[in-house]
């Protein structure tokens, strides 16, 4: 099945068509689409939205760093409610961006250790950011993968020997339209061949990152899940697989890793 396990559907770039989005996913053959949290207001409005149609939608529960100056330890009891609820299938969108520093990488780093935590009390895997933090992003994860907790670099997009570091680690790795841009994607695309396609998932991280090989071109510069079919033959032309292969791999990946067996 295709699985997009990164979808920001509580953007507001989706306010005037959401249901029209999901109708051409869905038409596309996505099958199941998980929406990302990134703030205590957007987990809610992503468990709501996933409500609607559980079937085809589940949600994560976090504070990306970006939004980590906003986090106080008085927001776990909220972050522990939404995440207890049978719809949430991970924490985060956590981690660390040291690209452009919104937040502090102290604030930063503070943030991403409670997401940790959460993840050790609730079982639920953790959707994992890095820009420009690999190694302070492994220093404080390393301690917290006891072989009970499971992880995906969401969007990766660095080197082989990043991919090798987080391999080893054990995690997953979530590939983006960003292996289409002809401008910087170079290093992922050298670095996919070296990805298993068990440790694969798929992902748009719609409404951003849109393939930019995409022919006919379209009119819009908003990223829509009906494009990640488009992302998983661009994986098997550089695998060098059938499509089909990709899809049915990433998507028994996505179902085991977020425990959609029952859903889809």
């Amino acid at each position: 099945m295709l699985v997009d396990i990164g979808f920001n559907l509580t953007s507001s770039q989706f306010d005037p068509d959401r249901d029209a989005v999901l109708a051409r996913a869905r038409d596309a053959g996505v099958e199941h689409m998980v929406l990302t949290g990134t703030s205590l207001e957007g987990s809610r409005r992503a468990l709501q939205y996933a409500q609607e149609d559980p079937k085809r939608l589940s949600a994560t529960v976090g504070i990306h760093p970006h939004d980590a100056r906003h986090f106080a330890l008085s927001d776990l009891p909220e972050m522990r409610t939404l995440a207890s609820h049978a719809i949430a299938v991970a924490i985060g969108e956590c981690g660390l961006d040291h690209n452009r520093n919104f937040s502090t990488p102290k604030q930063q780093a503070n943030c991403f250790e409670a997401h940790l935590k959460l993840a050790q009390e609730s079982g639920l895997p953790l959707f994992m950011h890095e820009r420009d933090a690999h190694d302070a992003f492994v220093e404080i994860l390393e301690p917290y993968l006891d072989g009970q907790i499971q992880g995906i670099v969401h969007c990766f997009t660095g080197s082989r020997a990043m991919l090798s570091r987080y391999l080893d680690l054990g995690l997953y790795i979530g590939i983006t339209g960003w292996l289409c841009d002809e401008r910087r994607g170079h290093d992922l695309r050298d670095a996919v061949r070296f990805l298993p396609l068990d440790r694969m998932m798929l992902e748009t991280d719609a409404p951003y990152l849109i393939p930019r090989n995409i022919r006919p071109k379209p009119r819009s510069r908003r990223n829509e899940p009906m494009h990640l079919p488009h992302i998983a033959q661009s994986v098997a032309d550089i695998v060098e697989c059938d499509v089909q292969t990709v899809i049915s791999e990433t998507g028994r990946n996505a179902v085991q890793f977020f425990g959609l067996e029952d859903r889809c």
